[in-house]
């Protein structure tokens, strides 16, 4: 099996580029406030919209997310399935979902894996151009390096998994509905750590939980899947049960099994399964669904520097004061911690301070 390298060098989409930017147009809303508008890039395949959300200030690191649609689908369509744009002004993320390209049938899919979805035999290369995508929005736009997020839906998935694969140090989590990763454990070396979430109906017959193939070429599991993240993470490939959700409101009740691996990982990096017991390749979404999937994107960034006690990215006073609030707290689950030796005391105080004003 052919071993799938991450590029190296800025692919033609990004040479090519054509940028324009919605900036220069600010409206004023009845309350008075600035709506901000959208960005619209194009790579050479079209314009792709950045959606802006209203709290976005310029000068603060946003994070960013990208949706992916499933083999036949668009990025519109699987907007309207997932409606994240909401969420995107609620939790004010940038917010994009653009469209892979369409196969000889004129079926919109994703170069990802061997299993899916390349199924005539283009040279397309997706990889490349998502992150020429994501770094063109860097370029208009104040994104936070430390949270670039995925989300994926079937081929979407696949695809979600291939960046993660290919540009680890780019890429801080993935959430995939209905997706999976290479079936050859030697077809992805990711650089670093990166969060991933597998979200996987039972009775999905399409993407079967269990895994299986398309033609010749198979694909793992979701169990399997998570679990090779895991191990790429540097986790323990044991799973540790969480609350139940309610992912699908075709089912009653809490349907959706949680298993998170989280022991001894890396930092950066951890792997969670949803499994949606009886749950289909196109769930019913519940209204918490989306909520709860961004929920764990946020919780999952790159790590920041030592010393940056409150996740922020920088190391400055308000590390300070925690600290200093935590002084000589011994035992464990100590919040000024920065060695992780379960203490915060001198060796603590060092780092922070060789760390000062680090991101600021």
């Amino acid at each position: 099996m052919r071993r799938h390298q991450p590029a190296n060098k800025p692919s033609p989409y990004f040479r090519t580029m054509r940028v324009t930017l919605g900036f220069a147009v600010v409206a004023l809303v009845v309350a008075g406030g600035p709506v901000k508008a959208d960005i619209i890039i194009d790579l050479g395949r079209g314009p792709v919209v950045v959606h802006v959300p209203p709290s976005y200030d310029p000068t603060i690191p946003t994070p960013l997310v990208l949706l992916l649609h499933g083999y036949g689908g668009s990025g519109a369509w699987q907007e309207a399935y997932m409606q994240f744009t909401p969420q995107s002004d609620e939790f004010g993320f940038l917010y994009a979902f653009p469209d892979g390209t369409q196969d000889v049938y004129g079926n919109r899919f994703w170069n990802a894996t061997n299993a899916c979805c390349n199924f005539y035999g283009s040279d397309v290369d997706d990889s490349g151009y998502l992150r020429d995508l994501i770094e063109a929005v860097k370029v208009e736009a104040n994104v936070d390096d430390r949270r670039v997020h995925l989300i994926g839906h079937s081929n979407g998935g696949f695809m979600s998994y291939r960046m993660a694969c290919d540009h680890a140090d780019t890429i801080a989590s993935i959430a995939s509905l209905a997706g999976a990763t290479f079936l050859d454990p030697n077809d992805c070396s990711p650089a670093e750590p990166v969060h991933v979430l597998q979200i996987h109906g039972t009775a999905d017959t399409v993407v079967r939980y269990e895994g299986g193939c398309f033609g010749d070429e198979c694909y793992p599991g979701a169990v399997e899947t998570v679990e090779r993240w895991a191990t790429y993470d540097g986790c323990l490939p044991v799973g540790e049960p969480g609350e139940p959700l309610d992912l699908d409101a075709g089912i009653p009740g809490a349907e959706t099994q949680v298993t998170r691996y989280v022991s001894e990982c890396d930092p950066g990096g951890s792997g969670e399964l949803w499994t949606i017991v009886g749950g289909s390749h196109i769930p019913d979404l519940s209204d918490d669904f989306s909520p709860l999937v961004i929920e764990y994107l946020y919780a999952h960034p790159k790590p920041g520097p030592l010393g940056d006690l409150n996740g922020d990215g920088c190391v400055d006073q308000a590390d300070l004061g925690i600290l200093l609030a935590d002084w000589q707290c011994t035992g464990g689950e100590c919040p000024g911690d920065c060695d992780g030796d379960g203490d915060t005391d001198h060796a603590d105080l060092g780092i922070l301070l060789a760390n000062w004003g680090f991101g600021t």
